[in-house]
């Protein structure tokens, strides 16, 4: 019997967050790309928080939007509440985040992959990947459908074999009682592919309506939003928001946690995944930090159509009678109602050491991964992999160099990084601590850093592009301009100098040494600046931290002129590191495993030492010479 066969240039094996982004990169570099879902309802779908962004996370979007992705312009549309976070902190750490309406973002993206040219939708579970000698030439699905592609991205998420568990109930299902996808593990493991068993979870959804709000502090958006896309004109963003609620945890909370830890299967043992360490359930928060009086909890509003409302913080897999015990026992919850449980998910996903930092498996051509799939966590760490995946298998076709963007470059470039030098045994949660260069790798500047790399890839517009030359010069313009006019000791300016607690001038100076100080800033100078031109928003953002932030901003390009030498150091991709006297065993097996592009890569892996990396460094210098002993 006959089985269809088609032919494409890109499969995208499932719509999260991660084969959304990646199926749109290939379809709008004019390849023909197939996008695979078990339902087509599913697509872009947040099965958990309701917020796109945040700490860090808030990095990433923006700097998928500077490189033409999605994510950001789709959650510009379908926001209810937007805030700037840390804002009482430097710039290197303010970060949006935005509450969504779930439905109109799912709806929203859906409907911009339906009007995509190139791009074709289905819904079928893939079940196998065709592998020749070493190189991948098409999918299977579960009907028997044989696609052949010239590449392909998994971005399975947290589908693969999965199970959703709370108490004694286990339901082998994705998120959201949605189809499990169990057939495609037994193919990538027959590939030599190792994967790994990961968990995450999901606190209750509530119907508002058995909410006392008056019992918990309301939390609003900012009066004046700042929109994700560097595309998006700010006026539009500009609107009515929803609250959100805090309330907290208590001992009796914790006293009934506590008692029902025999029936959480996170303890019990019937949960085998590894969870996040930083996005604990709640059983998990009591039990690791016992002297702890109370935990937040955060009530946030799933859209504008719906009452369901997430209580972020209180994720569990608790029993379902015990879930209704503890959550009555927070401030405004006493009378709740839930409308889904909290479960706890369990999933395949990959060791993402097998990848090169282009993110396609060392081990076969054309196939690449991107998103929980390589073993990390969030919605935002999942869409920026699977666009650099989804560009990159693009690039293979097309002939072009991948594009890879490295630590000094991104937020994208650390995460990356991170996940195929370092070894994870839990999955993966973006933070600015990880990031060496954050004073540099602002959320601001997203645009600044990587417009022209997206221009260059092919999926920014020459009007963006054209906008982030012109925002450019303005910037350097203005700050020459700062630099070069000068303030006297006029009465009008000693005033504002004592109005902000400033020291009063004794001689003239510059308006440029004038934000420097630490109480004034660019905007609070304007009354004394007669004549200073009307520039947008984010050009006088940037003005004002390249002034202020001058000296931090010179000594940090220094430490990353340091780092690009050895990133720039170049290792061959068949090199034997067994030939290298003085390398240490582990650092040979590691190296050998791992097979670092660079030098810079090589001294991130965990069991290679400063004292390896100097012996390479001498025994490559060695061979570039023809000197080199083995």
């Amino acid at each position: 019997m006959p089985f269809l066969e088609e032919m494409y240039d890109v499969a995208v094996v499932g719509a999260g967050h991660a084969g959304c982004e990646a199926a749109l990169a290939c379809a709008r570099l004019g390849l023909e790309t197939i996008l695979f879902t078990v339902s087509v309802d599913s697509i872009a779908l947040m099965p958990c928080n309701p917020n796109i962004g945040g700490s860090s996370k808030g990095h990433l979007v923006r700097e998928l939007d500077a490189l033409g992705g999605e994510m950001g312009k789709n959650i510009d549309k379908t926001f209810i509440q937007s805030k700037m976070l840390n804002e009482s902190k430097g710039p290197a750490v303010h970060s949006l985040r935005a509450q969504a309406d779930k439905m109109e973002y799912t709806r929203h993206m859906r409907q911009t992959l339906e009007n995509t040219e190139h791009l074709t939708i289905r819904q079928a579970e893939v079940s196998e990947i065709i592998v020749e000698e070493g190189v991948l030439t098409g999918v299977k699905t579960f009907s028997g459908a044989v696609y052949h592609v010239k590449a392909a991205v998994l971005c399975t998420g947290t589908y693969l074999r999965a199970r959703c568990i709370y108490g004694d109930v286990s339901n082998p299902t994705g998120p959201n009682g949605l189809q499990a996808a169990n057939h495609l593990t037994a193919s990538l493991e027959a590939n030599g592919i190792e994967l790994f068993r990961f968990k995450t979870g999901t606190p209750a959804r509530v119907d508002k309506r058995s909410i006392d709000f008056s019992k918990m502090e309301e939390q609003f958006g900012d009066e004046r939003v700042v929109p994700f896309s560097f595309s998006t004109d700010p006026e539009s963003v500009q609107k009515e928001q929803v609250s959100c609620w805090l309330t907290y945890t208590n001992a009796e909370t914790h006293r009934i946690i506590r008692e029902n830890l025999d029936r959480s299967p996170l303890f019990s043992g019937v949960i085998e995944g590894t969870g996040p360490r930083y996005c604990p359930s709640i059983e998990d928060k009591v039990v690791k930090f016992p002297d702890k009086e109370r935990h937040q909890v955060f009530v946030e509003p799933e859209g504008l159509s719906t009452n369901e409302m997430y209580l972020g913080g209180m994720s569990s897999s608790l029993p379902e009678d015990v879930q209704y015990a503890m959550y009555r026992t927070v401030p405004g919850l006493e009378k709740v109602k839930i409308v889904r449980n909290a479960y706890a998910i369990e999933y395949d996903c990959i060791n993402s050491l097998q990848l090169k930092p282009s993110l396609e498996f060392k081990k076969i051509k054309g196939l690449f991964s991107g998103g929980q799939f390589n073993g990390s966590s969030g919605y935002e760490e999942a869409a920026v992999q699977g666009f650099m995946a989804g560009v990159n298998a693009a690039m293979e076709i097309l002939g072009r160099e991948p594009v890879i963007l490295d630590r000094s470059q991104a937020y994208i470039g650390v995460l990356i990084d991170d996940l195929v030098t370092k070894e994870n045994h839990e999955p993966y949660r973006m933070m600015t601590s990880r990031a060496e260069y954050r004073l540099l790798l602002r959320q601001d500047n997203a645009d600044l850093r990587l417009r022209k790399i997206g221009y260059d890839i092919g999926l920014v517009s020459q009007k963006d592009y054209d906008r982030l030359l012109w925002k450019e010069e303005a910037i350097q313009e203005e700050i020459r301009r700062l630099e070069t006019v000068n303030i006297g000791t006029s009465e009008k300016v000693q005033e504002l100098l004592i109005r902000y607690n400033s020291t009063a001038l004794k001689s003239g100076t510059t308006l440029a040494e004038l934000v420097k100080r630490p109480e004034l800033n660019y905007f609070v100078l304007a009354e004394i600046d007669e004549k200073r031109p009307v520039l947008p928003e984010d050009v006088q953002e940037q003005v004002n931290i390249n002034i202020k932030y001058e000296g931090y901003i010179k000594r940090q390009m220094q430490q990353v002129a340091q780092f690009k030498k050895l990133e720039n150091k170049k290792i061959p991709e068949d090199f034997d590191y067994s030939q290298v006297n003085s390398l240490r065993k582990e650092a040979v097996q590691k190296l050998n495993a791992y097979r670092p592009a660079s030098i810079g890569q090589a001294s991130r892996i965990s069991g290679v030492s400063p004292a390896d990396i100097s012996v390479l460094l001498v025994y490559m210098e060695q061979l570039r010479h023809g000197k080199a002993e083995k």
